[in-house]
């Protein structure tokens, strides 16, 4: 089964393949989502099996929308698909945009609504490993300066979430 996503053609928002919205560079629709505990952030590295940055440290969660699902309920759904976590509250902190070369000949050129959520001490999470090869808590204090010194690591997009927009993400969560 394709997904079909929200992607802008000729100005125009219209359903799109994945793939497709992806190997044309269409501008689209996306979600990140960064979980936040004890002034740490939960990374995710990105499966092998991955179409595009497998192996990859990524935020906690990211996606497209479906057509026609709202953003915090594409986020929500995500959050348990990839790291099996139940319905957390989650803070919508802006829209950003992006664009890059992501291999493959594939671009990410993306609308991106960041929300930000408190994952409490106690709670569980199961990752899929379709989607998700290992998970690790970075310090706010250290997570842009880890990634910047080693990009090669890290997707694109956290890069240029922490380079451009980190005080939109974390506001006042994250050390000046």
């Amino acid at each position: 089964m394709n997904v079909v996503i929200p992607a802008w053609v000729d100005g125009v928002l219209i359903p799109v393949e994945k793939l497709e919205a992806h190997r044309r560079g269409l501008r689209h629709k996306a979600i990140s989502v960064f979980l936040i505990c004890e002034g740490k952030t939960l990374l995710q590295r990105r499966a092998l099996g991955k179409y595009h940055t497998p192996g990859l440290w990524a935020n906690s969660c990211c996606t497209h929308p479906n057509w026609g699902e709202h953003a915090l309920d594409c986020a929500q759904r995500r959050l348990e698909e990839e790291l099996g976590l139940p319905r957390l509250p989650l803070e919508f902190r802006d829209q950003v945009e992006y664009r890059a070369n992501v291999s493959n000949g594939l671009i990410e050129h993306e609308v991106v609504d960041i929300f930000v959520g408190t994952l409490p001490r106690d709670v569980q999470f199961n990752p899929d490993p379709v989607e998700v090869m290992d998970t690790i808590w970075e310090p706010l204090g250290t997570l842009t300066e880890t990634v910047m010194t080693r990009p090669g690591s890290f997707t694109p997009w956290l890069q240029v979430y922490l380079r451009d927009y980190s005080g939109v993400i974390f506001g006042d969560l994250h050390p000046a």
